[in-house]
C-alpha cells in the first residue's frame, strides 16, 4: 500500500519551485500563487475557481513567466495571446476536460483599441462558477440553432495597467514590479526545467485525487470580515489549506486578508463611486442641501480630482456640468429607492436647483469608502462659503430601478 502523499511538503515544493524562477512582490504571493496551480487539479471538486491576474504598470516584471511557471504545474495548460470567445466556449467544453487557461498579455483584449471585447469578458465573468452557461447561435443562415455554452475552467492572466471590475472582483491579484538590484532567481530554461515542473505537477495530480471528495465536501472558515465576492474567491484556495494541513491553513488566510486589502487599495473607484465620496467628504462635508452651482465651483477647484477635465471619448476633456453632475447621480437612488435628482433649493428670492444631504445618504453608506476622520481642509473652507439656503417641496417621481437583460447574441460557426 503506497504512503499517504503529505500534501504540506508538496505544496511547499511547489512553493519553492515558483522561488526559483519568480521574484513575487509579497510572500503572500507565493502562497496564493502555489494553492492556485492545486486548485487547478480539483476543479471537478469545486463549486468556484479563483482567477488569478498578473499585473503590472511596466514591461519586464516577470508576468509572463509566472504564467510559464504556472503552466508546468497545472493539467491541461492552454497558454493564449488571443483568442475568441467562440474558441474559448468550445475549449472549456473539451471532452478531456476543462482547461487551465492561461492568458498572456491580456491588456490588449480589453485595451483601448481592443473594442472591449465583451464576447471575452462574458466568458471570463460567467466562468468563475461551476454550471454558468451561456446562450448562443450556433450554425450557419437558416440553420442556425440556440445552443448553451460552459465556460467554467481555471484562468490565469497576465497583463499591464488592469482590467476590467469585473474580472478583477473575480481575482486573486498580484502586482509584479520590475527587480530591484538586490533581487534575483534562476534563469527559466524550458528544455530543461519544464520536465522538473511536470513532475510536481503530476504528485499534485496524486495528492489531490486523494483528496477530491473532502474538497467537494468542505466549507472553509474565512477570516474575519471576509464576506460576498471576495470569499468565492477565496474559498477553494483555503480549502486546499486546510487539506494540505501544516501552516497552510494559517498562512492562506493571512494572504487572502493582505492580498484582499491590496487589491482594495490599489483599485481605482469608478467615477461615480469617486463623485460620490467627493460630495461626502469634500463638498457637503456635514452641510444638509447645497445648490449644484455651489457644488461645481467646489469640484472643480479640486486639483487631484477629475472634474475638471472629463473626457466622453478620450480626446475631448471638459469640465463637469450641471447635466453629468445629474446624469452620473442619476443611476444611484434616495433611501425611498428612486433615483437621485436635483430639486428645489431657496436661495434669497431665488429657488436654484440643488442637491441634499440625506437623498445622498443610502449611497454614501452603499458605495464610499468608509469616511476620513477629518474633512479636508481645503474642502472645509470652500464649503464655509456657501449659502445653502432653504428647502423647497417638489413631488418626488415614483420610479424604480429595474433591469431585465437577456443575452442573445450569436455565436459564430467555426469553419
Amino acid at each position: 500500500m503506497p504512503e499517504p502523499i503529505d500534501g504540506a511538503a508538496l505544496l511547499a515544493e511547489v512553493e519553492a519551485f515558483h522561488r526559483r524562477f519568480n521574484v513575487f512582490p509579497t510572500e503572500h504571493a507565493y502562497v496564493a500563487v502555489a494553492l492556485w496551480d492545486a486548485h487547478a487539479h480539483l476543479i471537478d471538486a469545486l463549486d468556484g475557481t479563483a482567477r488569478i491576474a498578473f499585473l503590472s504598470p511596466e514591461p519586464g516584471s516577470g508576468k509572463s513567466r509566472a504564467l510559464e511557471i504556472i503552466e508546468t504545474l497545472t493539467p491541461r495548460a492552454v497558454a493564449t495571446v488571443n483568442a475568441s470567445a467562440n474558441a474559448l466556449f468550445r475549449l472549456a467544453a473539451a471532452d478531456e476536460g476543462p482547461p487551465t487557461l492561461l492568458f498572456d498579455e491580456i491588456d490588449t483584449v480589453f485595451g483601448p483599441k481592443a473594442g472591449g471585447n465583451e464576447e471575452v469578458r462574458g466568458f471570463l465573468n460567467s466562468g468563475y462558477r461551476r454550471g454558468a452557461k451561456s446562450l448562443r447561435c450556433v450554425g450557419e443562415g437558416s440553420e442556425q440553432k440556440p445552443g448553451w455554452f460552459g465556460s467554467f475552467c481555471a484562468v490565469a492572466m497576465a497583463g499591464l495597467g488592469s482590467l476590467p471590475d469585473t474580472i478583477l472582483t473575480r481575482s486573486v491579484i498580484i502586482r509584479m514590479r520590475k527587480k530591484a538590484p538586490n533581487e534575483t532567481c534562476e534563469p527559466y530554461r524550458r528544455r530543461v526545467h519544464e520536465k522538473q515542473g511536470h513532475v510536481l505537477r503530476d504528485r499534485l495530480a496524486e495528492w489531490t485525487a486523494t483528496i477530491h471528495d473532502h474538497i467537494a465536501q468542505a466549507w472553509p472558515e474565512m477570516p474575519d470580515g471576509v464576506t460576498d465576492r471576495p470569499a468565492d474567491v477565496w474559498e477553494p484556495l483555503l480549502a486546499v489549506a486546510d487539506a494540505a494541513g501544516g501552516d497552510w491553513p494559517e498562512r492562506a488566510r493571512a494572504a487572502c486578508v493582505a492580498l484582499i486589502k491590496a487589491a482594495s487599495d490599489g483599485n481605482q473607484a469608478s467615477l461615480g463611486v469617486k463623485l460620490l465620496t467627493d460630495l461626502r467628504d469634500r463638498v457637503f462635508c456635514g452641510v444638509d442641501r447645497m445648490p449644484t452651482a455651489a457644488i461645481l465651483e467646489v469640484l472643480l477647484q479640486l486639483d487631484d480630482a477629475p472634474w475638471s477635465d472629463l473626457s466622453d471619448d478620450g480626446q475631448t476633456a471638459r469640465p463637469l456640468t450641471a447635466r453629468a453632475l445629474s446624469k452620473f447621480l442619476s443611476q444611484y437612488v434616495r433611501p425611498d429607492n428612486t433615483p437621485i435628482k436635483p430639486r428645489g433649493i431657496r436661495v434669497g428670492s431665488t429657488t436654484p436647483k440643488g442637491y441634499y444631504a440625506d437623498d445622498l445618504s443610502d449611497a454614501w453608506a452603499r458605495y464610499c469608502p468608509p469616511p476620513p476622520g477629518e474633512p479636508a481642509t481645503s474642502a472645509t473652507t470652500a464649503t464655509s462659503q456657501v449659502s445653502v439656503g432653504e428647502y423647497v417641496a417638489e413631488t418626488l417621481p415614483d420610479s424604480r430601478h429595474t433591469s431585465t437583460e437577456t443575452d442573445t447574441r450569436a455565436l459564430p460557426s467555426v469553419g
